[in-house]
């Protein structure tokens, strides 16, 4: 009974930390967070806090991976962020409209998490650097969540999946960066589900053949 009262204690300081420590690195970037600083917020020693963390790269992974955790778990097997297929290991992958939609399910669910949305975009900045602790994690999620919606996008019919996908990704990051800026002025699931609808609109509609190649001359209007 004490080691089980023991351990739900542990946990819920573990849980006390990540929040603390997502607030001071969204409002210091990595660099310059301070351990210590965090260990006051917690109400800790430095060495109190890290017998539970271990090192600051290993609490800032723990952060990072806490929110695609709690995303997956937010929106079901149908995760864009949980795996490529959107799928358990024991279930089928959903339909890719079922994807996008749970991906604006996300978006939709961001727009509570300021501080969240505030981390990832500080911490995706610092980390293009290879140095940076958090390169390969922001590295292979790009690749994973790329993957994963271009699954979603050729899973609809849609010519250029992994094209679709890079844009999409990149409205969302530049949409989350003007929402911190302007929240009453950014609707991000609206201006997401419009790129989504967008990039659906194409596989209806056939590509335009390149100017100037064969057959393109036919569909201009004659010169007058």
């Amino acid at each position: 009974m004490g080691s089980r009262g023991e351990y739900a204690k542990g946990r819920v300081r573990r849980e006390q930390i990540l929040r603390e420590a997502v607030a001071l690195f969204a409002g210091s970037g990595y660099r310059a967070a301070s351990l210590r600083e965090l260990a006051t917020r917690c109400g800790l020693s430095l060495a109190g806090l890290l017998h539970h963390v271990g090192s600051k790269e290993a609490l800032l992974l723990a952060v990072l991976e806490q929110r695609d955790v709690e995303d997956a778990a937010s929106i079901g097997a149908a995760s864009i962020g949980a795996a490529s297929t959107g799928a358990g290991p024991d279930q089928p992958p959903a339909p890719g409209r079922e994807r996008l939609e749970a991906l604006l399910e996300v978006v939709h669910r961001n727009t509570s998490r300021r501080g969240v949305v505030e981390l990832f975009s500080v911490l995706s900045a610092e980390a293009t650097s290879p140095a940076h602790p958090a390169h390969a994690f922001f590295d292979e999620r790009y690749r994973r969540v790329v993957a994963a919606l271009a699954a979603a996008f050729a899973d609809c019919g849609h010519p250029r999946p992994e094209s679709a996908a890079r844009r999409l990704v990149a409205v969302m990051d530049g949409l989350q960066v003007q929402w911190l800026l302007h929240p009453d002025d950014v609707d991000m699931v609206a201006e997401v589900r419009a790129q989504v609808d967008a990039e659906l609109a194409a596989v209806s509609t056939p590509p335009r053949p390149p100017q100037g190649s064969a057959g393109a001359t036919g569909d201009l209007p004659a010169p007058t």
